[in-house]
């Protein structure tokens, strides 16, 4: 089995939380990639995470973390900056972000930067997220990208507080189309695709990034579960029931399972492939909103097989 390099931010969540009445925020660590890089390896996956840590002692923490997690460090460079700290509130189960920190801890990782030994001989690479809203984290990010010759997986994972006007939606609407166009998956939600293109229907968000050029797609639709959409067809799947009390990191978690999927089975032939991969990832993810918190929510293969059984 070969081995996935996930390029982009780590820091910390804040999560909202109520103690004896009293509302407090719940340190954790967090950011979608390391979300995803997390969820590969808990998975059973190999993984290379490639970004910024601060040196501060949340960096170390961090650090720390992927390493028990077993996510390979080749990729990390220090920064002399504090972290950047992501505060999270809820509406039910669903989290909000806003972020605190200039400049931003997670997007500091230059072209001269990336372990060219270790990208090239991977067989998955993920980016995306809010680390290409900065420079020089998106220059790096598209030098990855154009240079890589395996199978490319992208989440746009847009976050509207960081959009603060029109301009800046148009901006990021082009920037993650050229990444769109030459993905092999593009894996969003429906948030996402209304944010984007003003419709949260998956199936008309899908076709249109087909159209520019996607291999497959994938829209998570929360408790509806699943759209997937690839050359020879799509299909609506749905999520196992739950009962969330947090879905911080389900959608990473889907990447998360796709990604460890495509590193044990390559490129898929076609829909009834992509259909096995995201149920397998809805299991996943349904599990991970039964638990607090993102990246320490990511569960291992017994733990999937022990709630749902073989899928």
């Amino acid at each position: 089995m070969g081995y996935a390099v996930v390029l982009g931010e780590a820091l910390i969540d804040l999560l909202e939380a109520d103690l004896g009445g009293e509302q407090i925020y719940r340190q954790a660590i967090g950011g979608a990639p390391l979300n995803v890089a997390v969820g590969v390896a808990r998975l059973g996956g190999r993984v290379e995470y490639g970004g910024t840590l601060s040196t501060d002692v949340l960096g170390d923490r961090i650090a720390a973390f992927l390493t028990a997690a077993g996510v390979g460090e080749k990729g990390v460079r220090r920064v002399d900056v504090p972290t950047t700290l992501a505060v999270t509130t809820f509406e039910g189960a669903e989290p909000a972000f806003t972020f605190y920190g200039e400049p931003p801890s997670y997007a500091l990782l230059t072209p001269d930067d990336l372990d060219r030994p270790t990208l090239d001989g991977a067989d998955v690479l993920y980016t995306g997220s809010i680390c290409l809203l900065g420079e020089p984290f998106r220059a790096t990010a598209r030098e990855a990208w154009a240079s890589f010759g395996g199978i490319r997986v992208f989440d746009p994972n847009v976050r509207p507080k960081l959009l603060p006007d029109a301009a800046a939606l148009t901006a990021l609407r082009d920037l993650v189309e050229e990444f769109f166009a030459t993905a092999d998956l593009v894996k969003l939600s429906s948030a996402d695709a209304k944010l984007l293109y003003g419709d949260s229907d998956p199936a008309a968000a899908a076709g249109r990034i087909r159209a520019l050029g996607a291999g497959a797609v994938v829209v998570t639709c929360g408790a509806e579960g699943a759209y997937v959409a690839a050359p020879d067809g799509a299909a609506l799947l749905p999520a196992p029931a739950v009962a969330a009390i947090d879905a911080t990191g389900a959608g990473d978690s889907v990447m998360g399972a796709l990604v460890r999927r495509l590193l044990a089975d390559g490129r898929p032939a076609g829909l009834a492939d992509w259909e096995r991969h995201v149920r397998f990832a809805l299991a996943v993810a349904g599990l991970v909103c039964e638990r607090q918190g993102g990246a320490t929510a990511m569960p291992t293969p017994a733990e999937v097989t022990a709630r749902w059984g073989e899928i």
